[in-house]
Order: C-alpha cells, then structure tokens, then sequence
C-alpha cells in the first residue's frame, strides 16, 4: 500500500529535499527555494546527503527527477530524504524544525566540504567520499 502514514518515523513521511532548492544558478520558477545569496551553485545528491549524515541527520537518497529540472544529466539526478521527527512526534535534531531549516543548513555546509575547498590535489579523498551511505569496513588485521 503506498497511502501515507501517521507515523513520522515512515520513510515516506521524510521530507524531500532535491539539489535544485538550493542552486543558486536556478530561479525560483525552476524550482529554487532559498535566497540566491544563500543558495549553493549546483548542489548534488551525493554533497547534499554527506552534509547531513555529518549532522546526524537519518538520510537515504532516491533516484528520482524534480519536476522542473529540464537537464536529464546524472549529475543532477537524485533526491534526498530526510527524517525531521521521531516516533513519536518529537523533532529529531532541534536545530531542524521544518524543512527551510534544512535547506538553510545544506546550503551554508556544502561550500565548506572538503570535494568543494580544495580542487586541485587531494583527488584521493574526493575519490573516497563519492561512495556514499556505506559504513565503513573494519577488518584489518
């Protein structure tokens, strides 16, 4: 059954987020929802959801289309889900109360990620994190 639930903690009751909210290269007509100046130029899913997992947020991404995003590309494929409250009503982090809230966040981490601060060098690192929502293998002996 595919209907929404009451319960908060659903995976269909997470809110979406999707890159071109927060692009600052989009109009509000495409799809952007904050400020330009706040906005992040050509946000992707994987930035997006190592901003919040770093923030201990419960994310999972899906591979889905905005509605107004004309480009087909990978790149900007892609949709976030995020769990704001709990069980039983309460938010998860207080910092996030509604979705802007998020989006705000996102949108003031993203330039700070390592992928983004250093574009020459470091390729090792980038390669790494690009490989997303797995934890990490702990057999070495």
């Amino acid at each position: 059954m595919a209907h929404l639930t009451e319960n908060p903690a659903d995976k269909e009751r997470f809110i979406c987020v999707y890159p071109v909210y927060i692009n600052s290269k989009k109009t509000l007509a495409e799809g952007r929802r904050i400020p330009a100046e706040k906005a992040v130029e050509n946000p992707s899913c994987a930035e997006i959801r190592d901003v919040l997992t770093a923030a201990g947020m419960n994310v999972y991404v899906e591979n889905k289309m905005h509605p107004r995003e004309w480009n087909r590309d990978v790149q900007f494929r892609g949709r976030v889900r995020v769990q704001l409250k709990q069980n039983d009503g309460n938010l998860c982090l207080d910092k996030f109360r509604s979705r802007r809230d998020v989006m705000f966040y996102v949108a003031e981490m993203i330039p700070k990620l390592k992928t983004r601060t250093q574009k020459s060098g470091g390729s090792d690192s980038s390669s790494q994190q690009g490989e997303g929502g797995k934890k990490s293998k702990k057999k070495k002996k």
